[in-house]
């Protein structure tokens, strides 16, 4: 699944093709893509400019002259900026003409991705109660002593639980206990402040690499828009044999059904 640093490299790489297109026509090929009408949500869209470019956790949010798109690509969804005449698969779900004479595609394997529509100006800060974006001042130490408190679940899963931050996902939960020198399992309740502390400067400073490489290609998931993630070049420990730090074999076991990797001689 596509988590933060991927999410903003398509947001990034939309920006730069897209930014100012008017959308002439809509076509839903599969209507739960969207959670509308498909009529109603192409009628809707007709005439609308792609103006603003945000992102709130994984959902990218396209602001648009009387409303907003907002796009959750899921497991595998993807955008292709293509011509009218290149060919069409059964994965391309949505299809939006612009006026340039180009067509933005989205297109899902396992269709799962969602669309819908809201207010121009809508307020995302609280949306879907996500936890606060990694790179906000209200990410902090004092933050996550408050959040943890009474509670005894492994770090791995904190840090994957998006009420208590936005966008972190399997690979770069691995990555920031790994760079903080703490096991996957390890519980919540057995961390100290300077732990906290390096939590937060670690998750940015890790998040910020991968923004810069264009994210992580890993498996199935690539931008699709001529942008390919480089960030695996520099993964610790996640599907790694052995430490890249210390050269030791990593080790893996599953905390919450998701496939967890650590260096047992790094991380306590």
């Amino acid at each position: 699944m596509p988590e933060l640093p991927e999410v903003e490299t398509v947001l990034r790489t939309l920006e730069h093709m897209i930014k100012g297109r008017r959308i002439e026509h809509v076509d839903v090929r599969y209507a739960k893509t969207v959670e509308d009408d498909p009529a109603v949500f192409a009628k809707r869209l007709a005439g609308e400019h792609f103006n603003g470019f945000e992102r709130r956790g994984k959902y990218l949010i396209f602001r648009m002259d009387t409303l907003t798109l907002v796009s959750h690509l899921r497991m595998e969804g993807r955008y292709y900026v293509q011509k009218p005449s290149d060919p069409i698969n059964r994965h391309m779900h949505v299809i939006f003409d612009l006026d340039d004479g180009s067509q933005l595609r989205y297109h899902d394997t396992r269709k799962f991705g969602r669309m819908f529509l809201c207010d121009k100006d809508y307020d995302f800060s609280h949306f879907n109660n996500l936890g606060p974006e990694p790179f906000d001042e209200a990410f902090s130490q004092e933050y996550i002593h408050a959040y943890r408190k009474g509670r005894s679940g492994p770090l791995k899963s904190l840090l994957l639980d998006q009420h208590f931050v936005a966008g972190i996902g399997n690979i770069y939960a691995d990555e920031i206990l790994s760079a903080c020198g703490l096991r996957p399992g390890r519980s919540c309740r057995r961390i100290t402040k300077k732990d906290e502390e390096n939590i937060v400067l670690e998750t940015r400073r890790i998040l910020t690499e991968a923004i810069a490489a264009g994210g992580t290609t890993i498996r199935t998931y690539t931008s699709s828009l001529g942008v390919t993630g480089l960030f695996q070049n520099e993964c610790c420990v996640h599907s790694q044999k052995v430490c890249r730090r210390c050269g030791s074999d990593i080790h893996m076991k599953f905390i919450g059904g998701r496939s967890s990797y650590y260096c047992p001689h790094c991380q306590k």
